[in-house]
């Protein structure tokens, strides 16, 4: 029988990084159930799956963060070991994937929530929505990148390991280009008139 073999450290539930990764990851999942059951109550059931399906894509392919993949992403890390910035890749395109589909097939369900008809917007307009895409991307992979680097600390002999490797420099730097993406997404945003509502 083929084994998936990783040396990426295993999941510890001892460990508090792994474990808020954890308790992020079923909030997220019960968020996401949570909206297919009202949109299904509001709709049917097929149009529930389609409208929240269409809302993860967005939160995958137009905010600069890595929520809507990390429900995929952090389980095959449990799971085989594959680190979550390579799923998230994958993910985009599974993203890319659904919206094709949807467009060709259901266009009409874009119509039914906010989020959706901004996806819809962002997506049928290259110039100048398309930079939100960009930005989205960089803040994710950042964000992932980070999220890797955190789950391989598992224990305290590893952590002196990635502080000895300039682990505090890279994670500085790699959190003060998030925080350049996401302020420049939001000042996009503000220049397109598009408002998010809180």
């Amino acid at each position: 029988m083929l084994r998936l073999k990783s040396n990426l450290p295993k999941f510890n539930h001892h460990h508090i990084t792994h474990k808020e990764s954890l308790l992020k990851f079923l909030a997220l999942l019960a968020v996401l159930a949570a909206y297919f059951v009202y949109i299904s109550w509001k709709y049917n059931a097929s149009t529930g799956f389609g409208v929240t399906i269409l809302s993860w894509s967005f939160f995958v392919l137009c905010t600069p963060i890595a929520d809507g993949g990390f429900i995929i992403a952090f389980p095959i890390r449990l799971l085989f070991g594959v680190k979550m910035s390579i799923t998230q890749v994958v993910t985009w395109f599974v993203a890319i994937g659904i919206n094709v589909v949807m467009l060709m097939t259901a266009a009409p369900t874009y119509e039914l929530t906010f989020l959706t008809k901004l996806l819809k917007q962002i997506l049928m307009q290259p110039y100048p929505y398309w930079s939100i895409l960009i930005l989205s991307a960089l803040g994710t992979f950042l964000s992932i990148y980070f999220g890797d680097e955190m789950m391989d600390v598992t224990a305290h002999k590893e952590r002196v390991k990635y502080h000895r490797h300039g682990f505090k420099h890279r994670i500085i730097l790699v959190l003060g280009f998030a925080a350049l993406v996401i302020l420049a997404y939001y000042q996009l945003l503000s220049s397109l008139n598009i408002n998010l509502p809180a």
